[in-house]
Formats: C-alpha cells, structure tokens, sequence
C-alpha cells in the first residue's frame, strides 16, 4: 500500500509540472474527482512531493536552457521598450505613422499588438475613408516593477535585523528592575 502511494506522489508531481493545475494532477495520478482538490492540496505540502516537483522543474528549464539571466534580459526588453521606436516623426515633431521596416527581433519581443481598422467613408465622396493603425507594447510598468523585484530593487516584505539577542537583554533588565526591588 506505502508503494502504491509513493508511486501515485510520484504521478501527482509529474502530471502538476505540466500545467501546475493541482486538481487535474491528482486525477490523473489516480486520485478520486471528489477528493482532488484536497488531496492537491495536501500532497504539494509534502516535502518529497516538493522535492520532486522542483527536480522536474529544474530539469525542464536546463533543458530549455531557461536561466535567471535569460529572463532578466527578456523582461528587460518589455520593461525599456519605446514607442520612439516604432513611430516615424515629421519635420515639426508630429508622428505620421508606424514603421516597422527596421525593427529588431528584439524590438518585436515587446510588441503586445498590431491592429488596422478603417472609419469614415460612406461612398458620397464627402467623407474619406481613414485607415488607423494601433501599437500596442507590452505593459512597461507591470514589467519594470518585475525587473526591480527580480534585482531585489522592490520588496513587499519588511525584513528586520539587528533583533537578535533581544528577548536575552529585556530578561536581564526585567531581572535586575526586579533584583532591586
């Protein structure tokens, strides 16, 4: 039985890694539908459960070669895009249109989305038909704020230092206020 359990652990974590949906994981490892969701939960707080998911995790990014330098650089990428990039300028500092002609694969990593549509135009000849292009770049903010928590630049948790050996020094004065009363 202990066999059979460590082996349905085992096929949890392989089938979690594909989509980390814990629920369909247990599943597929043989778990019952009513019991799924609790049973994922239970078993991704066993340590050899952990354990595995994080060699499957680890295998599959070295064989992708996904390193934390390649995805610092990627977001970097989204984070310092610039639409200056993309638009051609006028004479008078005015934008006439999009220029894609010269961009960069990299440049192209930051394109979110291209979209032409036209207005006007009703066939009187008094209204002219206008095609309107719209580029859209990735979200600069959201990929910066990434990039400075990835670098340690931004933190959501306060860490406090500097408190160690205190509850062993507000005991020795407690114990000499009380000694001299």
């Amino acid at each position: 039985m202990a066999r059979k359990s460590a082996l349905q652990q085992e096929n949890f974590a392989r089938e979690y890694v594909i989509d980390l949906n814990g629920t369909r994981a247990a599943i597929a490892a043989g778990y019952s539908e009513r019991t799924a969701a609790a049973q994922a939960s239970r078993l991704l707080t066993k340590v050899k459960v952990q354990r595995i998911i994080q060699q499957l995790q680890s295998k599959r990014a070295s064989k992708l070669q996904i390193t934390a330098e390649k995805i610092d650089e990627e977001v970097a990428k989204l984070a310092f895009s610039n639409m200056g990039t993309y638009v051609r300028i006028d004479e008078n500092g005015k934008p006439v249109g999009i220029d894609l002609s010269n961009i960069t694969p990299e440049q192209w990593a930051a394109v979110q989305e291209i979209r032409e549509d036209t207005t006007g135009g009703t066939g009187d000849g008094e209204r002219k038909v206008i095609l309107r292009t719209t580029l859209k770049l990735s979200d600069k903010t959201k990929n910066l704020e990434l990039l400075c928590r990835r670098l340690g630049l931004l933190q959501d948790k306060l860490a406090v230092t500097g408190m160690e050996g205190l509850a062993d020094r507000i005991n020795q004065i407690r114990a000499k206020k009380h000694a001299q009363t």
